[in-house]
């Protein structure tokens, strides 16, 4: 059985220790389920998603951890790119052999139940990468898709292009 780690935010704490996480995500293709990492022996690379996550949704994460069978089919692959269809232990060793695993995520095709869960806790701290791993250094996006009207900081940031362009 290999174990995952699912995000979420704290106050779906009780809902999943009733009845398990919903598959509420798509995938690329279009296929409802959940994303998910191994547990890996870093904290940060298994908790890497949980500074993007914060950065517009839930300030308060917990971490899921649940276990799927060995065989069971799941999408792996690095976010923004195709992922592969693989076993779920196959995928959780990919990840772990990649030399830069920042950015990867596993995608599970179904609803986890809470059979499966073997524990919830709480994720102490602001690990990870913002927007995507190695932007430091890089002008973020100013375009309304990147950087929504309101978002904190937006102004500074569209002004910056704009004198940076013109």
């Amino acid at each position: 059985m290999t174990l995952f780690v699912h995000l979420t935010a704290a106050k779906n704490a009780r809902s999943v220790r009733r009845a398990g996480i919903r598959a509420a995500s798509r995938d690329g293709t279009g296929l409802p389920g959940l994303f998910c990492l191994p547990v890996l022996p870093s904290y940060q690379l298994t908790h890497q998603w949980s500074r993007e996550l914060r950065r517009d949704g839930p300030r308060t994460l917990i971490a899921v951890d649940f276990r799927v069978p060995d065989d069971e089919p799941v999408r792996v692959g690095h976010y923004g790119r195709p992922h592969l269809p693989l076993s779920s232990a196959r995928a959780a060793a990919l990840i772990a052999e990649t030399e830069d695993a920042r950015g990867w995520q596993v995608f599970v095709p179904r609803a986890i139940t809470a059979k499966e869960i073997h524990r919830i806790r709480p994720v102490h701290r602001v690990t990870g990468w913002r927007y995507l791993p190695d932007a430091h250094g890089t002008r973020p996006c100013p375009c309304p898709v990147c950087l929504p009207p309101g978002q904190y900081g937006g102004a500074k940031i569209r002004r910056a292009a704009a004198d940076h362009t013109g």
